[in-house]
């Protein structure tokens, strides 16, 4: 059952995974390659159409959320309707048979899985057992049944990233929910007289020992059709689960809160026992049947006011969640569920290793690699179907590297060497392609003659720090970016920068001449150095930059949680003394080049850099899961030049050489 983090991919879709690289490419041929307006819209509708359609695929996993919820209220609801095989209440009853019939057809409308029929069966199962007026016992199994399958064929969120605020939760709930069910959750607000039918008493115990926070979390996001509790999606994830929470307390007082807490302390069963997932997903009378009705009562009355007593996450010192995911991939995948074995081992790296990897980067390198390699080549097996047992050969090897992995990321190995290391080459490598790529750009401007335009350009990577300051606020504050969000927006972004250093470089290599420059200065100049051109600058100098901001902030949110903040702040002001030394130079080093030598020795850099782009954005989409990955052993692997050791990032950057080649010989014809 996937986490919170990863609930933004979404199921896979192929098409939108090939078009992320050839959109951009495809432009760069539908275009003039010498009008940089038609090339920057261009890429613009591209990157919008690719977004678009992982929008798309993201929102496949709503209809689940939706019928998990309807059964959800089935299991609750159900006794009210009907009682030793009697109907006691008419329009529940009608709407249990509603709500069954709904969910029967929605799990038809689902996507194609090797546990769509039986899910079809059980909930075919259920309407019957409705229609028969079954007991509330024996409906409350079935629908709970059905439900815990349904998650597993389609899995959805089911736990916050963080521990939710409970001080938050209940600001929201007197904001949004106490003018309806009242202030102390009693159904008694001011707007809840006349209501058809009326607002939830959060404070019936009753009900409430079969409503899990997971549940009050899914009629939070999507609202519940029929009444007028509205759907608050607008709500940032975090606030909503701050908000269940709070609504979930309710119904048990303060009173037990200390008793609670005592038996929390105390009990190192319950301790274990308990995560933050596994906690927003326990309904109390589950845990009743463990513990008895007074202990549960009063943990609950506890945990639910200090969720954060369970968020027992991984450190960043430890790999549990990834290793638990591979678990669950040999359980789906013996059962022939493919698809729901590689959705869990791109969560096993998103949300398990991708956290730790730059602290295992900065030391052992290495190490990083090798489970890199492995992660991707235990996924290709899932894709190409191999045996159960190669598959759990590659899961056996993925542990053993994780345990030798977390000796290495224990926090008594953390010290202040470690922390300057990864905090200079987290920002030396990140930042070394910006620096690049924008002085290479503003040398040429200053060559040209052209200082009119260089706001653009300056505009372009000082809107990127800014925005970068505005992502890492938020993701402090306001959401969680989810590793799958993070390499789908490297991947865009590097394929995006990568296709317009292409026209970029072919550009320069063609001005190389002293003669066609002097053709251009003559002719041409005012014209491409237009303003509406000079926003391709603003544009390329934005991405590529906050490409590289949003890396390093979300490498150093990880590093900072080791301690050490003394020396990160001097790695990272070592980084940016060597950085600004380089860009330095390249602008001294520029002024006293002959201008052919000058734009022969840029177009050389950008085209390098072009390549690099394509494969660091290639490789970036296949660990999102947005782009296939098959392993070429015997390939080498150096992030410096962007080259990873698969087909598809090798093939697209063979596709990137290939361009440049025939656009510095088409330049080199029309020179001559």
């Amino acid at each position: 059952m996937h986490r919170d983090r990863i609930a933004t991919r979404g199921p896979r879709n192929g098409t939108a995974s090939w078009l992320t690289v050839s959109l951009p490419i495809l432009a760069m041929f539908i275009c003039r390659i010498s009008d940089p307006r038609r090339v920057f819209f261009a890429f613009a509708r591209a990157s919008l159409i690719v977004l678009c359609m992982a929008t798309v695929a993201s929102a496949q996993t709503a209809p689940a959320q939706t019928i998990w919820r309807l059964l959800d209220y089935i299991a609750v609801d159900y006794p009210e309707a009907v009682e030793n095989g009697e109907i006691v209440n008419q329009s529940e009853y009608d709407e249990m048979k509603e709500f069954s019939g709904t969910a029967s057809k929605l799990i038809g409308e689902l996507p194609t899985s090797s546990a769509k029929t039986g899910l079809l069966r059980q909930a075919e199962a259920l309407e019957g057992a409705i229609a028969t007026k079954a007991s509330p016992q024996a409906i409350a199994a079935a629908a709970r049944e059905l439900a815990t399958d349904l998650i597993k064929a389609y899995p959805v969120p089911l736990s916050p990233s963080i521990a939710p605020d409970s001080g938050r939760g209940k600001a929201l709930y007197a904001q949004h929910c106490a003018s309806c069910h009242g202030a102390t959750g009693r159904g008694d607000g001011l707007q809840a007289v006349g209501l058809d039918p009326p607002p939830i008493a959060f404070t019936d115990e009753k009900r409430a020992r079969n409503r899990s926070v997971f549940a009050l979390y899914q009629v939070i996001e999507q609202g519940l059709e029929g009444t007028s509790m509205a759907s608050f999606a607008d709500l940032p994830s975090q606030d909503r689960w701050a908000l269940a929470f709070y609504a979930g307390s309710l119904a048990y007082p303060d009173t037990e809160v200390s008793n609670g807490k005592t038996l929390w302390d105390s009990d190192a069963y319950l301790r274990k026992r308990f995560d933050l997932e596994k906690l927003v997903a326990t309904m109390p009378a589950t845990l009743a049947a463990e513990l008895g009705e007074d202990k549960a009562r009063q943990v609950m009355a506890y945990l639910r006011r200090h969720p954060d007593a369970a968020a027992t996450q991984p450190a960043p010192g430890t790999l549990t969640l990834a290793r638990s995911r591979l678990k669950e991939v040999i359980t789906v995948y013996e059962r022939g569920e493919r698809k729901t074995a590689t959705d869990l081992a791109l969560s096993a790296y998103l949300d398990g290793f991708e956290p730790a990897e730059p602290i295992l980067a900065a030391r052992d390198n290495a190490l990083m690699v090798r489970i890199e390699r492995a992660m991707s080549d235990l996924r290709a097996a899932i894709a190409k179907g191999d045996p159960v047992e190669a598959v759990q050969s590659r899961v056996a090897t993925l542990d053993r590297l994780f345990a030798e992995a977390e000796t290495i990321l224990a926090p008594n190995e953390a010290s202040g060497t470690s922390g300057f290391i990864a905090a200079f080459t987290i920002l030396a490598r990140e930042g070394l392609e910006a620096i690049l790529i924008v002085t290479a750009i503003m040398s040429f401007l200053v060559k040209a003659g052209r200082r009119d335009v260089l706001p653009y350009l300056h505009g372009g990577w000082i809107a990127a720090l800014i925005v970068g300051a505005g992502t890492w606020a938020a993701s402090t504050w306001l959401i969680t970016i989810s590793g799958a969000g993070r390499e789908l927006t490297e991947g865009v972004g590097g394929v995006f920068a990568a296709a317009v250093l292409l026209w970029v470089g072919i550009w320069m290599h063609g001005k190389s001449h002293a003669d066609a420059w002097q053709r251009y200065i003559r002719d041409r100049l005012g014209r491409a150095l237009s303003r509406r051109s000079a926003w391709l600058l603003f544009a390329l100098a934005f991405i590529v930059v906050y490409r590289e901001v949003f890396e390093t902030i979300l490498f150093y949110a990880a590093i900072w949680s080791q301690g050490n903040s003394g020396a990160i702040v001097s790695g990272a002001f070592a980084a940016c003394v060597v950085l600004a030394l380089i860009a330095f130079a390249m602008l001294r080093y520029s002024r006293t080049l002959p201008i052919g030598k000058f734009f022969a020795y840029s177009s050389a850099l950008l085209a390098v850099l072009a390549i690099v782009l394509m494969g660091k954005g290639s490789a970036a989409l296949q660990e999102a899961g947005y782009l296939p990955a098959t392993p070429s052993p015997g390939l080498p692997r150096s992030e410096l030049l962007g080259i990873y050791p698969t087909y598809e990032t090798i093939g697209a950057q063979l596709v990137m050489v290939a361009l440049l080649v025939l656009g510095f010989l088409w330049n080199r014809r029309a020179a001559a």
